[in-house]
């Protein structure tokens, strides 16, 4: 069977639904965007978007499979992910007094986060896995394989940006500098319960 366009639609709701849910990735993409500015936003985004497109071609390829015949591959990278997780929220804890637009993050640091942020986070393959086994049919070829995931990208993509496009306006950016203190260290609890959480859950 071949891939239809109402397998995209069906794919595509349940995709958003996941991006927009509040969880580390959503979290530490408005804080760079808040913080550092609107194309700070977008590269992340460009991060999270790649790792969690090429988390979609490995379950597409299979590769779910290897978890289960190694399953020390699945519990390192999920301690790595949980370790950059709390990091993140030690380094957020620590400046949450800083000012901001003092020192913007630099465009490589800001993909290579993203990318880091998603890849630690080996749920999103069994995640992808498992909506890929109820949308699509079995036996995709190459080409099929290739439009999921480049529409993956595309919608990722799409969605970091018009966020962060929003999130970098003024009045955006002046409510989140006057609740700073406060907003940073929620997202930084809420981080390093996310990376705990990880590291303690089977």
């Amino acid at each position: 069977m071949s891939l239809t366009l109402a397998d995209l639609i069906a794919f595509n709701a349940v995709l958003i639904a996941a991006i927009a849910a509040p969880g580390a990735a959503l979290l530490y993409f408005i804080k760079t965007t808040v913080t550092s500015g609107r194309v700070a936003g977008m590269l992340t985004g460009v991060g999270l978007g790649t790792a969690a497109a090429l988390w979609t071609l490995a379950a597409l390829m299979g590769l779910e499979a290897v978890f289960t015949v190694f399953p020390w591959t699945y519990t390192a990278l999920k301690i790595g992910g949980a370790l950059y997780l709390i990091w993140i929220a030690i380094q957020t804890w620590r400046h949450a007094r800083d000012p901001i637009g003092e020192a913007p993050m630099p465009r490589g640091r800001a993909i290579v986060s993203g990318l880091l942020l998603n890849f630690g986070n080996p749920k999103s393959m069994l995640f992808a896995a498992a909506v890929i086994v109820v949308v699509f049919p079995q036996g995709l070829g190459v080409v099929d394989i290739a439009i999921i995931v480049a529409n993956h990208l595309v919608l990722e993509l799409a969605f970091y940006a018009v966020f962060a496009v929003l999130l970098s306006s003024p009045p955006a950016r002046r409510a989140y500098v006057g609740l700073k203190p406060v907003l940073d260290r929620i997202a930084a609890t809420l981080l390093g319960a996310l990376g705990v959480r990880l590291i303690l859950e089977k």
